[in-house]
């Protein structure tokens, strides 16, 4: 019973990511949250407490206006979302949880593998040659509003890199390593890239993107459990936000970049 439990948790976890976050479904999204809240109590204290942080952030995510604008009535309270569902779930693991759940291994990498050098040059090539195809196809390209001009372009780039950066903190660092406690790595993998892709969906990248998005979250899990570390998921991550800034900068002005091929 508590293991079907478990899962129709994960199932609310899912269901609660597509409606609220990537639909923005407020009011059915809160009911999921609701029936999630209603049913938790029925669970193991330790799954109770690692399950209320995640509907916490569920919570804060629906609240939180998503977009690309950078404009600071829009950029303040998007970015005092975000760092709330990385910066709680830190501090009630480490002083009420007592435990290190969420943690950031190897943010000072002295150690380089030669195939992760190889694998970044492959997510960056893969980036150029898909990006300018996932932004055209339905024009998702044009919910970043660009100026071409220095400061307008360098505040988008540095824009793009925050979300990045917290992209890896909040759904690898943080979700997979919650789910991960209960539920085998590869089922909390599949979860965790579900609610990635719904945010990324929301913020921006629509049509066909959601498809490569979720394979990209899924490989990003992956490559964190194999590597262990933070500082090379980063690497990918900003790496491949380079080529999308280049890849929206081609798209709005192809003049100031005319390098792409697709």
């Amino acid at each position: 019973m508590q293991k079907f439990l478990k899962y129709f948790h994960l199932l609310v976890f899912i269901v609660t990511s597509l409606v609220l976050i990537a639909f923005q479904q407020k009011i059915a999204g809160f009911g999921l949250l609701a029936l999630g809240l209603a049913t938790l109590p029925l669970l193991p204290k330790d799954f109770q407490k690692n399950f209320l942080l995640i509907y916490f952030c569920l919570a804060v995510l629906g609240l939180t206006p998503i977009g690309t604008s950078t404009a600071l009535p829009h950029a303040l309270p998007m970015g005092i979302g975000l760092g709330l569902v990385v910066a709680i779930p830190l501090l009630v693991t480490r002083k009420i949880y007592k435990n290190k759940l969420i943690n950031y291994p190897n943010l000072t990498q002295k150690v380089w593998k030669k195939s992760w050098t190889f694998y970044l040059l492959f997510a960056a090539f893969a980036g150029y040659l898909l990006l300018p195809l996932m932004l055209r196809s339905d024009s998702s390209y044009v919910h970043w509003a660009l100026r071409p001009d220095t400061w307008h372009l360098t505040v988008a780039y540095f824009g793009l890199n925050f979300v990045g950066i917290w992209d890896e903190l909040f759904f690898v660092i943080t979700i997979l390593a919650i789910l991960r406690k209960h539920f085998p790595f590869y089922i909390a993998n599949l979860a965790q890239a579900v609610l990635f892709t719904g945010f990324l969906y929301t913020l921006g990248f629509g049509g066909w993107c959601f498809i490569v998005i979720y394979i990209f979250a899924l490989t990003q899990g992956l490559v964190f459990r194999q590597t262990k570390s933070l500082l090379y998921i980063l690497a990918i991550h900003l790496t491949i936000d380079l080529v999308l800034h280049l890849t929206l900068v081609y798209l709005h002005f192809p003049h100031l970049f005319p390098y792409f091929i697709t």
